[in-house]
């Protein structure tokens, strides 16, 4: 990694400001969500974070607690949800998928409590969170219940920022090593299925208005997957934005001080029409 990129060690030193409520949406200890509310009565538009970290159990909620911040001082609530990773008891298939879409649906009680509108939710996800925002945005098109969900909770748009979102290429270029192959259970040859079912490449379309986010000096998810899933995106029908920063590496997407965030911050106050 280039020097005057922002690493991951400096990643973990951001500061994790305190959330309006930390609340369970299921009974696991990884199941819950930070909820943080702007000012004033809304009712307030939803941006659902999700971090990344390689679906490794190792990186958590912590690191997104600044980003997540920074959008609620723009005017969003933000609902943060933490889930079961890979190297946690349940995490992986379908785990990993059944906890974020849990997280999200799990939105319609916290609307009986707290001041969001449900008519305007987003999810934002950076690196393996990108991949999971996506497949949200997808999930509804499932045919397998068990892994959809019995009634998914409608997306009006999908920030996806350095997503991985194509984990037969993940595993190929050695994305994140093969963590793809560990979130699913297997090689594309071993579970097929699986691969159908959880790479947002392969549910195209999914339906829901896309903005691709990537950096061009990114040295852990080259912005070729953004292109490519763009294109593909667009030529199955979907609406989908992308936008190359030329001078961003992997994590400077998701840091409020970078000179990149105000263009972050931007199209999700787009996509959420503010």
């Amino acid at each position: 990694m280039q020097s005057d990129l922002i690493g991951v060690e400096q990643l973990q030193k951001l500061p994790n400001p305190h959330a309006t409520a930390r609340i369970p949406y299921g009974d696991d200890p990884l199941q819950f969500g930070d909820l943080r509310l702007p000012p004033g009565a809304g009712p307030h538009p939803v941006a659902v974070v999700i971090h990344g970290g390689c679906w490794r159990s190792q990186y958590n909620i912590d690191h997104i607690g600044a980003f997540s911040d920074a959008l609620t001082r723009s005017g969003v609530a933000t609902w943060a949800i933490e889930y079961r990773r890979v190297g946690n008891p349940g995490g992986g298939w379908p785990g990993t998928f059944l906890d974020v879409g849990a997280a999200v649906d799990h939105l319609r009680s916290v609307a009986k409590e707290h001041p969001i509108d449900l008519e305007r939710v987003i999810a934002v996800g950076h690196s393996a969170g990108g991949h999971l925002v996506l497949w949200l945005g997808a999930r509804g098109k499932l045919t397998d219940a068990t892994i959809r969900g019995n009634d998914p909770l409608p997306l009006k748009g999908i920030v996806s920022l350095a997503g991985v979102d194509n984990l037969r290429r993940a595993l190929e270029e050695g994305v994140c090593d093969d963590q793809a192959a560990k979130l699913v259970g297997g090689t594309p040859d071993e579970v097929p299925e699986r691969y159908a079912q959880g790479s947002p490449i392969e549910l195209l379309p999914i339906g829901v208005p896309q903005h691709l986010i990537n950096g061009a000096r990114d040295p852990i998810v080259p912005d070729a997957f953004g292109r490519d899933y763009a294109a593909a995106a667009r030529f199955s029908g979907d609406a989908a934005k992308l936008t190359i920063l030329p001078d961003a590496g992997h994590f400077e997407l998701i840091v409020p001080t970078a000179d990149e965030w105000a263009s972050v911050r931007d199209a999700i106050l787009e996509m959420l029409e503010l």
